[in-house]
């Protein structure tokens, strides 16, 4: 039993110590996983309810849910749209019977909402997309600030600071893409597993200005003409023929999702360039990639 970059719940920790698996000896959670854990612990000792932003079905949403229900009242947001929806339970806009209805089988064993959303602090799924992340902090702050009538001296009364918990890797990538964008370039492409959450969200970021092709290995690029990639959307993989455009030359961003191998990333680059009559080694261009 490997325990994986996602972390695991309370309750599978519990019952593979039962039957003698030492979890130190086969731990491979990701160290800013255990670090939204640990912070979780910690804001739970300040009594704060915690909020997880995550998709209520991923592993590592359900694994952060597990640890940090074990402390303290817990509830799940998939976006700022179910944000939005929590926080008239904050105002008392809605009732509470609504509430239990609303977020079914996503807050924890006995979740009171009349006084379990008083004090809050938002956590993460660590592969979400960080800036939607902090829209939702910033929004419920704000419906916090704005029920309580909060001065900045004393915002921690209700709202606990948790921006520390972001990921650095997961969102270096995001601001990169961000970066990127702010340049010309024909077509995207996207190296990365197709269940990988922080992966799908890259090809997110960059399908608002690009046409975009998720590939999870090299041999996807089938030709300059033909390449076949993944709608995250619908959860299919694609054909697509003259994905190129008829210019030259093609200006092609590359990026890859956080776990990606940098060999499947300098492989598809290979490819690329095979398509390609140019003067530049793909060694130079894999380096210059690596450095960037």
């Amino acid at each position: 039993m490997i325990t994986p970059a996602f972390g695991t719940t309370i309750e599978i920790e519990n019952r593979l110590n039962r039957i003698g698996i030492t979890l130190e000896k086969y731990n491979t959670t990701c160290p800013f996983v255990e670090k939204v854990w640990k912070r979780s612990e910690q804001i739970a000792k300040g009594d704060y309810t915690v909020v997880v932003h995550g998709k209520p079905m991923h592993e590592e949403t359900r694994a952060t849910f597990s640890h940090a229900a074990l402390n303290t009242p817990t509830v799940i947001v998939n976006d700022m749209e179910e944000a939005v929806e929590l926080s008239k339970y904050i105002t008392r806009e809605k009732s509470a019977s609504e509430f239990y209805s609303a977020f079914k089988g996503r807050y924890s064993p006995g979740f009171d909402v009349e006084t379990d959303l008083q004090r809050i602090g938002v956590v993460n799924q660590t592969t979400m997309l960080a800036t939607d992340t902090l829209a939702i902090a910033d929004f419920l702050k704000q419906t916090i600030i704005n029920f309580y009538h909060l001065k900045d001296d004393n915002i921690e009364e209700h709202f606990a600071d948790t921006r520390d918990t972001l990921c650095y890797a997961t969102h270096d990538n995001q601001s990169a893409v961000i970066a990127m964008l702010e340049l010309d370039a024909d077509l995207a492409i996207v190296v990365g597993g197709y269940n990988s959450s922080n992966t799908s969200h890259l090809a997110e970021l960059f399908e608002k200005k690009l046409p975009t092709y998720f590939i999870d290995s090299s041999e996807k690029l089938i030709s300059s003409r033909e390449i076949l990639h993944y709608n995250f959307h619908d959860k299919l993989e694609l054909r697509t023929r003259d994905y190129f455009p008829p210019h030259k030359p093609v200006r092609i961003f590359v990026t890859s999702g956080a776990s990606c191998p940098d060999a499947t990333v300098e492989n598809v680059i290979r490819k690329l360039v095979s398509f390609f009559p140019v003067l530049t080694t793909v060694e130079e261009m894999a380096s210059l990639l690596t450095a960037s």
